[in-house]
């Protein structure tokens, strides 16, 4: 019996030691699983972490690189207005810096200069041949006002005010804005229409280049353009009106000249003399673009989807006297016209040969009278001119044509 019992009981004990082992081994087995589970997430934690450091390593490199073109796109645009500040800059090619560097002189330069004239015993007045009632030459190269009719009393300079819209616009405008483009508004054109004043004939929503805002203004006096040069240039035609204002001051012209429109409507408040308008063309022939779209006689505006052939426009002034004998050439032209004013203009020309005269006239009795004083003017006091180069007959004629240009 007890031999059973000690048999039973070693038996149990074997159980009891199996279901032990099988525990143990079962244990033994969940604890390599976890390591190797633990082991896996560590590996992939790693290997997501280096991906992870690499892709902000990355991100940081590109970072800095787009940091380092936009830095270099920036001190390039303010290199054009300011190269003396970045003259030793790392990224800049001093080829460049010295061109902006003159450029930037010569600008300067040109918006602070204040041009003056004076009248001296060798001044004369002017005769019977002059219709207009105000008038002034000018020899640019000495500062001397060689003739002078009413030179310093007020009068409206009408369209004559869009010399100073153009040298304003491009005084302060980037060298490539001429490409950019502008929507002429119902608004531009109603207020151009509500005054009868000249326009391109650009549509109402009609997108253009501002380059073609500069010659509309100038050779077929577009109030359209002129507004909407304005309004480009300052974001409004009044905040633009200021910047004219300034710049009669940087002239040295305020005392006499006061500016209210861009386009030169009648307004009491909007006036200058023939001098004062003299030494404003002075300022616009020394500015290249100025220069260059008040000496153009015909010009077409670039294509667009209302007008696919552009417009073709005309400096009158300039094409009515290009054949007319002076003993020079007038490069540069802008007429005006209001009632209060009659028909007036301001011209430059030359003869090559250090004789650069400016003349400006008020209220003459028509365009071609007011073109003709001109005329007069320039034969008077251009030493080559031959007078038996002109056609006699026909200039009189023309001189009796019709008015109304501005």
């Amino acid at each position: 019996m007890y031999a059973i019992r000690l048999e039973l009981g070693r038996e149990l004990e074997d159980v009891l030691f199996q279901r032990m082992q099988a525990k143990q081994d079962a244990e033994e087995r969940e604890a390599a699983k976890y390591r190797a589970k633990r082991a896996w997430y560590i590996r992939k934690f790693g290997t997501l972490s280096l991906h992870i450091v690499l892709m902000i390593a990355i991100l940081i490199f590109t970072v800095a690189d787009i940091s380092k073109y936009n830095e270099l796109r920036e001190k390039e645009e303010e290199l054009a207005r300011r190269p003396f500040v970045y003259a030793a800059h790392p990224m800049i090619d001093l080829t460049v810096v010295e061109e902006a560097r003159k450029k930037a002189e010569e600008r300067e330069k040109l918006q602070n200069t204040q041009y003056f004239a004076e009248a001296d015993s060798a001044t004369e007045g002017m005769g019977e041949d002059v219709i207009s009632s105000y008038g002034i030459v000018v020899d640019i190269n000495n500062n001397r006002i060689l003739a002078s009719r009413e030179g310093k009393t007020m009068m409206y300079p009408a369209s004559m005010t869009k010399i100073m819209t153009v040298l304003v616009a491009a005084e302060n405008i980037a060298e490539d804005g001429m490409e950019d483009t502008f929507t002429i508004t119902p608004e531009i054109n109603y207020y151009a229409a509500s005054h009868g004043a000249s326009r391109v004939g650009f549509n109402d929503n009609e997108t253009v280049k501002v380059k073609d805002l500069f010659y509309g203004t100038i050779l077929p006096s577009g109030a359209d353009a002129a507004v909407g040069l304005a309004t480009y240039v300052a974001g409004s035609h009044e905040a633009f009106v200021e910047l004219m204002n300034k710049k009669l001051e940087t002239l040295g012209l305020a005392d006499s000249a006061h500016f209210t429109n861009c386009v030169g409507l009648f307004d009491n408040d909007h006036y200058c003399t023939v001098y004062d308008m003299a030494m404003i063309l002075r300022a616009a022939i020394a500015n290249p673009l100025c220069r260059e779209v008040l000496s153009t006689r015909i010009y077409t505006t670039t294509p667009t989807e209302q007008h696919p052939n552009g417009i073709e426009i005309s400096n009158w002034f300039l094409r009515r006297a290009e054949d007319k004998p002076i003993g020079a050439t007038i490069t540069c032209a802008k007429t005006g016209y209001v009632k209060q004013s009659g028909n007036c203009a301001a011209s430059y020309a030359s003869d090559g040969n250090g004789n650069d005269l400016i003349v400006v006239t008020g209220n003459s009795a028509g365009s071609w009278r007011c073109i003709y004083d001109h005329i007069n003017l320039y034969r008077k006091y251009m030493p080559g001119y031959d007078p038996s180069s002109a056609d006699t007959a026909k200039e009189a004629a023309e001189a009796d044509g019709a008015a109304g240009d501005n």
